[in-house]
């Protein structure tokens, strides 16, 4: 399997582009601000074709691109459906301050062809076949992508659900800490150490690295009491 994938705009959100390798077609995960053109380049890098797009969650800073990069290549937009109003109305997804730096005014528009996430789909996109896990907690509509690859590896892209270190924020509008508790204690800690996990944002890890040292998986009660989240 080929994974490549950059940060994008000011919050540094990880947009990825999976594909069974080069010169084929390839999905793309949470294009994000400024993503058109470092997407159009990984594609020509890689000679990929994209047929899809699919996204963790509807926060902008992970689908402020999405109407841009599906539109442009005739291909949908893949979310859940508690998310989907969050694409054309960014401002439902943040807090006051964050609304106010943009002057309660932030406009976005759907893709064209926007279709819906379901717990515990198999999508079978590009040569590839994901499972989708509904994770809410950051937001209502949270998702995680699984993959397994030919090379016998498990891969899962985990949005603004877990970090490096870290979990997804729970105090934007959409957000409930036990909910994300439960996601986490049920669809994360099930999965196998050696799963790479891919985050929204930050470095790469490994479910079994935060299950051995990241503090909010350690001890549920202590991390729903503090500690430093990452992402908007």
């Amino acid at each position: 399997m080929l994974v490549a994938g950059f940060p994008t705009g000011a919050f540094q959100a990880n947009c990825y582009l999976l594909a069974p390798g080069e010169g084929e077609a390839c999905v793309i995960v949470d294009p994000g601000q400024d993503a058109v053109e470092p997407l159009d380049e990984a594609l020509r890098k890689h000679r990929l074709t994209p047929v899809a797009v699919l996204l963790t969650h509807g926060h902008f800073d992970h689908v402020f691109s999405v109407t841009p990069v599906c539109d442009g290549n005739d291909i949908p937009a893949w979310i859940h459906p508690e998310d989907t109003a969050l694409l054309s109305d960014p401002l439902k997804g943040l807090g006051r301050e964050a609304a106010a730096f943009f002057g309660g005014q932030f406009e976005m528009r759907e893709p064209n062809d926007v279709r819906e996430l379901e717990d515990g789909a198999e999508l079978e996109l590009a040569g590839l076949s994901m499972t989708v896990d509904h994770t809410p907690g950051h937001t209502k509509g949270s998702v995680i992508f699984r993959s397994g690859t030919e090379e016998g590896g498990r891969l899962m892209i985990a949005g603004d659900t877990l970090f490096a270190g870290s979990i997804g924020r729970t105090d934007l509008p959409g957000g409930d800490t036990q909910e994300m508790m439960r996601s986490l204690r049920t669809k994360i800690l099930t999965l196998a150490d050696d799963t790479v996990v891919l985050p929204g944002h930050g470095p790469t890890t490994t479910v079994g690295q935060e299950r051995s040292s990241n503090p909010f998986l350690a001890d549920f009660g202590e991390a729903a009491r503090g500690g430093r989240r990452t992402g908007l």
